[in-house]
């Protein structure tokens, strides 16, 4: 029982004449499925053309040849990496530093020149995005007819017609995995076991797990992973300036927007270009408004440019409502020249140098690059000993990798103390891309130096091949 002018049970009581009025903020939202429209023009055939060149090196890549191998492998359980004529060993992974460097410092500086190019034409996210969106728009058809689809009840031709896309992008992305599989096994062995279902299970694992990873983000989660999952989208302001060209709205040309007939003019109602067709929003694959200012959603494909400008046609208006500008560009009226003249400012010239600089030192480090690589390790059982004749002979064992792809012979010998010299056979020789471990015996004669630890050198020098040397510092021990 309540007393009249009680609030009910579970309702919280009447807010004070005067208080602010409640805020509930929804921690989650539930994704609304967003249908881009097809789109011609400029930026899209850029964009298409990149999807072929990227695939094309991808797919076509793992079945290249070269010296009766596969061209690009990356063969773990032997620790061997090849690329082309260059055989990389674990030793080398300085040059996988320096390529995750130059490729930072390219992202730097294609950013701060002009947004987001690497996510709206290379990054494989949205190449695949695109390619499973055209899969959808060739069985289902444009965004009006998905939308239809969507919306009507359960039928036979609606289950065939998802049945079909689903079957062809489960297929690309089986393919996609079993590619990128094939970099790390014989692509040619690795598509027999497929064919006979031999497998092993780490190769089974990482088709299955690649292939779902691309079913998954291109075909299921799209925006949601340049939206939420990629990190670049969130510090990607922080390499923006106000000399950034971004693909931008320009509120002054288009303010204020309506419809109005094709032959009319707006300026006798007060409006700009923008007729509010909302084309911009349809082709857009994150769904977002580009009206609105500069936001993190936005990959930079420029579709939204793409579009406007087929209804700036249509009107026959001049192009470029929305288009690639800088925030200064638009605030003091700059043509595009202007603007890009402002691009190479101090931070794009400095990331511009570094880039450079690291690229030549790269590739002049891989030009005088040997063939050959030695390691020297002392054997610990037996520091220092006399053997027959009185002298003192120090062990040791040298890996000797011969990382050419040529059958080669080598000498070896020390240096760095009288009378030092390498008792026994001192030459092996070595397959194309094999190693050796060889044990090295090292004397001296007695009374040719003091006791105590002496600093020598290991010369390794492939026999007939000017320039294949390496030398590698020890030590010697006299007791």
């Amino acid at each position: 029982m309540r007393l009249v002018g009680e609030p009910p049970e579970n309702q919280p009581p009447a807010r004070p004449p005067g208080a602010a009025a409640e805020v509930v903020t929804e921690l989650y939202a539930a994704a609304k499925k967003i249908y881009p429209r097809s789109v011609h023009g400029w930026f899209a055939a850029w964009r298409w053309a990149l999807v072929w060149a990227t695939q094309l090196v991808f797919y076509g890549g793992a079945w290249l040849t070269w010296n009766g191998r596969q061209a690009i492998l990356f063969d773990i359980v032997h620790r061997k990496f090849y690329i082309f004529g260059l055989v990389f060993w674990p030793q080398d992974v300085i040059y996988l530093a320096v390529l995750l460097i130059i490729c930072a410092l390219s992202l730097f500086l294609f950013t701060a020149v002009a947004g987001r190019l690497w996510c709206g034409y290379a990054c494989p996210q949205t190449v695949y995005t695109v390619i499973f969106m055209w899969i959808e728009r060739v069985i289902e058809g444009d965004r009006l007819a998905r939308m239809k689809l969507d919306r009507g009840a359960a039928s036979v031709r609606k289950i065939g017609l998802k049945a079909a896309k689903h079957a062809l992008w489960i297929a690309l992305a089986l393919w996609t995995g079993f590619t990128f599989v094939g970099y790390f096994t014989p692509i040619r062995e690795l598509a027999g076991a497929v064919a006979t279902l031999s497998t092993g299970p780490w190769e089974t694992f990482w088709i299955v797990f690649y292939g779902f990873a691309t079913y998954g983000n291109a075909g299921w989660m799209r925006e949601q992973v340049c939206t939420y999952m990629c990190p670049y989208a969130r510090f990607q302001s922080a390499m923006f300036d106000r000399d950034t060209l971004v693909i931008t709205y320009d509120a002054k040309r288009g303010e204020a927007r309506g419809a109005r007939a094709r032959r009319e003019d707006p300026r006798v109602r007060g409006l700009g270009d923008c007729v509010d067709c909302r084309i911009c929003v349809q082709v857009c694959p994150t769904g977002i408004d580009i009206r609105d200012g500069l936001q993190y959603e936005c990959i930079g494909c420029a579709a939204c440019i793409d579009g406007c400008d087929q209804v700036m046609d249509r009107m026959g208006y001049p192009r470029g409502l929305i288009r690639y500008s800088t925030q200064n560009a638009l605030e003091r009226g700059l043509s595009f020249r202007q603007a890009m003249a402002r691009a190479f400012r101090p931070r794009v010239l400095a990331y511009t140098a570094i880039l450079w600089t690291i690229i030549a030192a790269a590739g002049i480090a891989l030009w005088v690059r040997i063939p050959l690589k030695v390691d020297v390790i002392r054997d610990r059982a037996a520091i220092a000993r006399e053997v027959e004749g009185g002298l003192i002979e120090n062990v040791y064992r040298l890996q000797v990798m011969n990382t050419a792809e040529a059958r080669r012979a080598f000498t070896i010998r020390a240096t760095g103390l009288p009378t030092l010299h390498v008792a026994g056979d001192a030459s092996l020789v070595l397959d194309p891309t094999a190693t050796r471990m060889v044990p090295v015996r090292v004397r001296v004669e007695p009374g040719a130096v003091p006791p105590g630890t002496h600093a020598i050198e290991f010369v390794v020098a492939a026999e007939g091949v000017e320039g294949v040397v390496v030398r590698e510092k020890s030590v010697f021990i006299v007791r």
